[in-house]
């Protein structure tokens, strides 16, 4: 019994250390700019991983000289790549946006809004859309990871083609959850990426055939 109420203790307390970074995402959520943001900047970075994936499969994996290491090592650093080089960009671009918009608050109210609850919820907004699109790359890199991971080295080029279809499934998701936001069919959204998908992986295959 003593240790059931020391569990639920430290449990308490754990939930209590978090429940002012819960409550300020919320606070951020809320404000009507942040989740379109959220939702423009994820859909193109996804999209962006997700071919710059499908080059690295081509170009290492297909290869003549595919080599099972090399394969595993570059999908993973260039994931981190993406994933520092988008969210670095765009916490930088929403920072800028965000100082942008509070000066013109500014000057409208003739008062100042440093150490206000608007400009940390400006700034908390700028690092949550900046994480998420830090996320994204990385765990599309971790998607087109699994079947190397999953299949024995000798499968190399099996797993290349379940990371090339699972690649196109996340095109597909990408492209569903843009056309939902815009209001578009999403199905049809989703078929249109698949198809951009499909043309890259040709035209990537043929350069690649080209070079080796």
């Amino acid at each position: 019994l003593p240790t059931v109420f020391l569990h639920l203790r430290i449990r308490g307390v754990a939930v209590g250390l978090f429940d002012p970074i819960t409550r300020r995402i919320r606070q951020v959520l809320d404000v009507p700019e942040t989740l379109p943001a959220l939702r423009r900047f994820f859909v193109t970075t996804t999209f962006d991983a997700a071919l710059v994936m499908l080059g690295i499969l081509i170009g290492s994996a297909f290869s003549s000289a595919s080599n099972y290491r090399i394969v595993v090592v570059t999908i993973i650093t260039t994931s981190i790549a993406l994933g520092i080089s988008t969210g670095v960009s765009i916490f930088e671009a929403e920072s800028l946006e965000q100082a942008i918009r509070l000066k013109e608050i500014e000057k409208a109210l003739l008062i100042s809004l440093e150490d206000t609850e608007i400009r940390k919820i400006a700034r908390w907004s700028a690092f949550i859309i900046a994480a998420t699109n830090f996320l994204s790359p990385i765990l599309t890199g971790l998607i087109l990871l699994a079947p190397f991971l999953l299949l024995p080295p000798n499968q190399l080029r099996d797993a290349a083609w379940i990371s090339v279809g699972l690649t196109m499934a996340i095109l597909f998701v990408t492209g569903v959850v843009s056309g939902r936001s815009g209001e578009r069919n999403p199905v049809v959204q989703g078929l249109r990426l698949i198809v951009v998908g499909v043309l890259a992986f040709i035209l990537l295959y043929w350069v690649e055939s080209l070079i080796f």
